[in-house]
């Protein structure tokens, strides 16, 4: 069993979450207060290593009226253990779970970080490389957490679509361009060499919100 994952994104007309320099305030105020409604209504928020180096999150409820204990459970996915010692994400706010790929054990264990990280977060061991994100998972559901939003970064975004472990995609469209060849997309990764290998949606419901244009989608064939 998994939890329920919601795939939760801004991004511009042209598909970019982020600029080339990094750059990623792209939700209108009223966007990010929908956003920090459905932070109070998970279980839990997870994130990939890159989106904590770059942003320093704290991926908190902050943005409407919250008490410290509506705050999701955090999981960074960091297979090669980079997260920064004093990182936000790893504050005393709220339960913070960090995953690990089992071959960067032994020198994390032995490093000082480690000590540090452990007295801020639970860590989490799986697969080769990279994390195993379906025993994270597996290893979510049974810590309780049975819905989970997923705030990328877009990496992570297309590992999970890739292996059906996304149940529902919400992503609002700021009017907005700012192309770059470098720039972040939603989905990034290896991607698909055919159409035919394509991800398919179901279309359930938009709205406008603010100047966004907000869309959610079923991911159909994904994973029970």
């Amino acid at each position: 069993m998994k939890p329920y994952v919601i795939l939760s994104a801004a991004m511009t007309l042209d598909g970019k979450i982020a600029t080339k320099t990094g750059s990623s305030n792209i939700s209108s105020k009223e966007d990010l207060i929908r956003v920090h409604e459905l932070r109070k209504e998970v279980d839990g928020i997870m994130v990939g290593i890159n989106t904590v180096i770059s942003d320093n999150p704290k991926l908190t409820v902050h943005k409407i009226d919250a008490k410290l204990e509506d705050n999701p459970v955090r999981i960074i996915v960091d297979s090669r253990a980079r997260t920064p010692i004093a990182a936000k994400v790893t504050n005393n706010d709220s339960k913070t779970i960090i995953a690990v790929a089992n071959n960067y054990k032994h020198d994390f264990i032995t490093s000082n970080r480690y000590d540090a990280l452990k007295q801020r977060a639970d860590i989490f061991f799986s697969g080769t490389n990279k994390v195993d994100l379906s025993a994270l998972l597996d290893y979510l559901y049974q810590k309780g957490i049975k819905l989970l939003m997923l705030e990328g970064g877009s990496t992570l975004n297309f590992e999970m679509i890739k292996q059906g472990l996304i149940d529902e995609i919400r992503v609002a469209i700021a009017p907005m361009i700012v192309g770059g060849i470098d720039a972040k997309t939603l989905f990034g990764g290896s991607g698909f060499d055919t159409i035919d290998e394509a991800v398919s949606l179901e279309f359930i419901d938009s709205k406008i919100i603010g100047d966004d244009l907000v869309l959610k989608y079923n991911v159909l064939n994904a994973r029970s």
